[in-house]
């Protein structure tokens, strides 16, 4: 694939063999974004793992401090007498058969534990989207209220792929250097939490902060 003049200058400016520290990555992601819009930054961490082992499966979710920038449109799908009060929902609704007949034009899916058998008929149009419930995503839950302000403050899932990597958006580039470590030390704190114990060796191989079509840049989280 080849790149235009602009980007190839905004390459030479990341020294390759180095690795940053946060704040300096952070700085240099800033610095080297070539796109008009507002870009996501985004951290990608190899793991040394095997996922295909139950134990090592990472799955996690986690609220960052800063948020993500992003405008999640949350469903809930529960007994009406559970919703009324929840005002910040986009949708409510008590029947599953809403999903029969309207567009699934919303980013997460609340739901009660009582509930979740209901939707198993809808896992098939539900999962390839991301957006059947789960009690590891958190979005199966006994307390929709919380959930429901942690999904609107910037709640992430984030969950190991086969190729043993972690992908997760760290907020807008608009938020600033400081909020953007933030969110970053956050994940990261998360992240190491969930070592299994089955691991003895190193657990994060390496890390990358990327901006949207902007290069990758090396991170030094030791």
């Amino acid at each position: 694939m080849k790149h235009g003049k602009n980007y190839r200058k905004l390459v030479e400016q990341v020294d390759k063999t180095k690795k940053y520290t946060p704040k300096e990555a952070i700085a240099l992601a800033l610095k080297t974004s070539l796109v008009k819009f507002d870009a996501t930054l985004e951290a990608h961490i190899k793991l040394g793992v095997d996922p295909r082992q139950a134990d090592q499966n990472i799955r996690a979710t986690l609220v960052l401090p800063s948020g993500t920038g992003k405008k999640i449109k949350v469903a809930i799908f529960a007994p009406a007498d559970q919703t009324k009060d929840l005002k910040d929902a986009d949708i409510t609704f008590d029947d599953p058969a809403y999903l029969d007949t309207n567009p699934l034009n919303f980013g997460i899916l609340l739901t009660t534990p009582q509930n979740m058998p209901k939707l198993g008929k809808y896992a098939r149009v539900l999962g390839p989207k991301g957006l059947m419930p789960s009690p590891k995503a958190g979005s199966v839950t006994t307390d929709l209220k919380k959930s429901l302000t942690e999904a609107k403050a910037g709640k992430i899932e984030y969950r190991v792929d086969k190729q043993a990597i972690v992908h997760a958006p760290l907020g807008k580039l608009s938020f600033g250097a400081d909020k953007l470590e933030a969110n970053l030390n956050a994940f990261l704190d998360s992240l190491k939490s969930q070592k299994p114990a089955s691991i003895k060796g190193i657990f994060i191989k390496s890390a990358y902060l990327t901006t949207s079509m902007g290069p990758s840049i090396a991170l030094d989280i030791q």
